[in-house]
């Protein structure tokens, strides 16, 4: 296995606040329920998976943008003490900061309503003025909580000084061009692999159906985890099956986002390591984050996750 060396992650995307209520079941079209508690928690997809990879060890690098409310100011102070680089988080004037009003019922699962704020004015320019950021990085990590553009602005410049690409698309946007932009790694859910493909994934058997997708949309592996299901990894040659940890989950809020920040950091770190074990990293981060509520407070450590690895692979 490579030397272990202090590896770079840059984020490009969104920074929300959430407000997290628990219910006894989520609504229905027309429902009132009544929450239990409520809670104000630092959240947003981008935001959430920049300290994922901060917590096993990478240094991060943040691209986004707040607003220029307590709310934006807080946030910058608080990822800054999170060991993540806020240079090119921006304040913008007379706009909001993201939000995210979030139900979660007692099974753990949940119903999210997004609003953009300040994410929405993250623009192709912001982004190519902190184009070094990208280019000397060792992944890029993106979602779809900010403009599209400035998403494909900042894949043309991966693309362009070789840095691999981590897209994590979501929530869905049915205008995104695939097959113009090389992804190395999309880690998508059961539900989004389907929109993207256009067709189910159910088991390791659709291999070559897959494969012969990925290859028209230049996607070069396939990342479908599928909640506590193995998750299922198709790249150009094989596709592997790698078992999930099995937990009782509070909220299921932030599991996808320490999924995708974990294997971010551990690729960024090694390269050079199996998919499985960097898969199997990832289960076990996004397992133990759905152990407590919120996004980002139960995201686990590289000490947990390790120990945690070390105890699921002795069964």
């Amino acid at each position: 296995m490579p030397e272990s060396k202090l590896s770079i992650v840059t984020v490009v995307g969104s920074l929300n606040i959430d407000y997290l209520s628990s219910v006894t079941h989520l609504p229905a079209p027309g429902d009132t329920v009544a929450a239990s508690q409520l809670r104000i928690l630092f959240g947003g997809k981008g935001a959430n998976q920049a300290i994922a990879a901060a917590r096993q060890g990478a240094k991060v690098r943040f691209i986004g943008s707040v607003g220029d409310d307590d709310t934006g100011r807080s946030y910058l102070d608080y990822m800054t003490k999170q060991k993540i680089e806020t240079d090119n988080i921006l304040q913008r004037k007379n706009i909001t900061t993201g939000s995210a009003m979030i139900a979660v019922d007692q099974k753990g699962e949940n119903m999210i309503v997004v609003a953009a704020g300040a994410n929405a004015e993250i623009s192709p320019d912001d982004i190519r003025q902190a184009a070094d950021q990208i280019s000397t990085a060792d992944i890029l990590v993106l979602q779809f909580e900010i403009p599209l553009a400035s998403v494909t602005t900042a894949i043309k410049i991966a693309n362009k000084t070789k840095i691999p690409v981590v897209l994590n698309p979501s929530p869905i946007h049915d205008e995104f061009p695939w097959g113009e932009l090389i992804i190395n790694y999309l880690v998508v859910n059961a539900g989004e692999a389907e929109v993207i493909l256009g067709m189910p994934i159910t088991s390791i058997t659709d291999r070559s159906q897959v494969q012969s997708l990925l290859a028209k949309l230049k996607i070069k592996n396939l990342i479908v985890t599928r909640g506590s299901k193995s998750t299922l990894t198709f790249t150009e040659q094989t596709v592997i099956e790698t078992p999930t940890l099995s937990v009782s989950p509070v909220d299921t809020v932030g599991a996808g986002d320490a999924f995708c920040g974990t294997f971010a950091a551990r690729l960024a770190e090694n390269p050079g390591t199996l998919l499985s074990d960097l898969v199997m990293a990832a289960n076990c981060a996004g397992a133990l984050t759905t152990l407590s509520h919120g996004a980002q407070d139960p995201i686990p450590d590289r000490e947990t996750t390790d120990a945690t690895l070390q105890d699921f692979q002795a069964l």
